[in-house]
């Protein structure tokens, strides 16, 4: 696991009426602070990849359909150091995943639906200077391959 990678699954309380799943609370081992909560989605078979944040740690649930999670460490004083990290989660893996900034992060909707995220980062977006460093999700140095890998 990536060092500063956190992963707490989610329990999801069944009943007649729907369910309920608490995603992040404030006595957490996983919360830091509060920025702000948002939702993004991924059709399927769509790949929104790399970026990372230098200030910012992501909190991600997904709450509809599923995606694949990949992480990437490049950072220089890291012990994992160039080590991959991919998450399958979704309605039939509630989990939350906590990035740690400076960590490259992207993902792949891999349902048949529309995947629905929601991110609860510990910063709040400055579209005057966002907090974002992208690279290419293909043409790129991360060893990495977004095609699907039947076993």
């Amino acid at each position: 696991m990536i060092d500063g990678v956190k992963i707490k699954e989610l329990k999801v309380h069944p009943d007649e009426r729907g369910r309920l799943f608490e995603i992040i609370r404030n006595d957490d081992d996983v919360f830091e602070k509060f920025g702000q909560v948002y939702m993004t989605t991924a059709f399927p078979g769509a790949v929104k990849a790399w970026h990372y944040h230098k200030k910012q740690t992501d909190n991600f649930a997904v709450v509809k359909g599923m995606i694949k999670l990949v992480l990437y460490d490049t950072r220089e004083d890291s012990p994992t150091k160039g080590e991959l990290n991919e998450f399958f989660m979704g309605e039939h893996n509630p989990i939350l995943v906590r990035i740690p900034n400076l960590v490259y992060h992207g993902f792949k909707g891999i349902s048949e639906t529309e995947a629905i995220v929601i991110n609860t980062p510990t910063e709040t977006y400055n579209p005057k200077e966002p907090d974002e460093y992208r690279l290419d999700p293909a043409e790129n140095d991360i060893p990495y391959d977004w095609a699907r890998k039947d076993k």
